[in-house]
């Protein structure tokens, strides 16, 4: 019995041993494919939902924050404050303005967003209006005001694919266009950005311009995001006045100035632009209604909504009550552009003390990444030299002539 007892604790023993050594020689460590997020074997569903389960609530913050090149202190600070988005505002360019300097700064800005925990990539924004109009060289269009009298949709397309070659050769994946206004008094400052006066002419041209910029496949190379501009009514404030009133019931507000939108929607437009003015007395940056029930819910939208520059500063209240309101609303990321810092310590603030919905940032950076993955900046996130040569070229010069 004694040796039938030691030789049976002796199998145990064997046995516990080569579980334990087997299982450890089994382990194997996890793998780029094995994270859903960095593999794009998986649907752009299926990444969202891994990358948002494994953020922190900075690092959500961070991706709702733009800020502009000039105002960051040092280029460090997208990898300290997490930061999703970086823009050029007018004159904000490289020392020389060349396309290729351009794009070594962009992948700088880039290189800081992928050493991050989580390795999210910078979206790069900037006003490629009318052409690549901040970059020497690059081919110049006529603004909207001129492409609209042309009457010719597949013109307005084919300008549209040409700036995106261009930007995308520059290393920046969005552009701030195309400004679909309705403009509907003369007197207002910005009339030459809109396509015409009438709601039928901008359903053309907003379609065609979204899928010029966009392209067949928004992660193709040469593809850029569309952001069309500025939500709503922005042509029809009162007596022209810039970032007024618009005075208007709400069918004729649909009817007139949000018809682009639809149509904009309908071909896959990926990101909005909030605008600057009222409807009867409210701003829109902080019109839930209109921002969140219609936009979002009836329309359809499911991009992500972005604020003009510093334009959450116009809503009544301090700062903490603008980011407040203009989140709650339904913006998903704000264009700050300087006050990044203040921006992400007040809006984690307002979420721990439960002003702001943990579901509501959630919602807001789903859309973000969503338009990330999109556009393939997680396998490709550096400018694609090949296209920086199409910068200028005389294709693109025919084509404006």
């Amino acid at each position: 019995m004694t040796g039938s007892r030691f030789l049976n604790i002796s199998v145990l023993i064997i046995v516990i041993l080569c579980n334990f050594f087997c299982e450890k020689n089994s382990y194997k460590p996890e793998t780029e494919n094995d994270i859903v997020y960095k593999n794009p074997a998986y649907s752009i569903e299926e990444r969202t939902n891994d990358l948002l389960a494994r953020m922190t609530l900075d690092e959500k913050i961070g991706q709702m924050t733009q800020a502009d090149r000039g105002a960051l202190v040092q280029e460090s600070d997208i990898q300290t404050y997490l930061l999703g988005s970086i823009l050029s505002g007018g004159g904000s360019s490289p020392t020389p303005n060349v396309p290729f300097i351009w794009a070594d700064m962009v992948d700088s800005y880039q290189s800081y967003a992928l050493k991050t925990r989580l390795g999210i990539p910078l979206i790069y924004g900037i006003d490629a209006v009318h052409g690549h109009n901040n970059v020497y060289t690059a081919v110049i269009f006529p603004h909207n005001i001129g492409m609209g009298c042309t009457r010719n949709p597949e013109l307005v397309e084919k300008a549209a694919r040409a700036t995106a070659q261009e930007v995308a050769g520059t290393g920046i994946h969005w552009t701030f266009a195309p400004c679909i206004a309705v403009p509907r008094d003369e007197r207002w400052g910005r009339t030459y950005e809109g396509f015409g006066e009438t709601a039928e002419l901008t359903v053309q041209m907003a379609g065609a311009s979204v899928r010029g910029f966009q392209g067949r496949n928004l992660a193709d190379p040469s593809s850029i995001l569309a952001c069309t501009k500025h939500f709503v009514g922005d042509g029809g404030t009162a007596g022209g006045d810039d970032q007024g009133d618009t005075r208007l019931d709400e069918q004729s507000l649909r009817d007139i100035h949000m018809a682009g939108y639809i149509e904009a929607i309908r071909n896959g437009v990926g990101s909005i632009m909030v605008s600057y003015n009222s409807w009867n007395g409210q701003k829109l940056h902080g019109h839930k209604y209109l921002l969140t029930t219609v936009l979002k819910g009836e329309l359809g939208f499911n991009g992500f909504l972005v604020s003009d520059w510093a334009a959450i500063d116009q809503l009544p209240g301090d700062y903490a009550s603008d980011i407040e309101t203009s989140i709650n609303a339904g913006l998903d990321m704000v264009m700050v552009p300087t006050r990044y810092k203040e921006f992400i310590t007040t809006l984690r603030s307002l979420v721990e003390n439960q002003k702001i919905p943990v579901s509501r940032i959630d919602d807001a950076v789903r859309r973000i990444l969503r338009i990330k993955f999109r556009l393939g900046l997680f396998e490709k996130p550096l400018a694609d030299r090949s296209l920086t040569t199409t910068i200028g070229s005389i294709q693109h010069r025919n084509l404006a002539r």
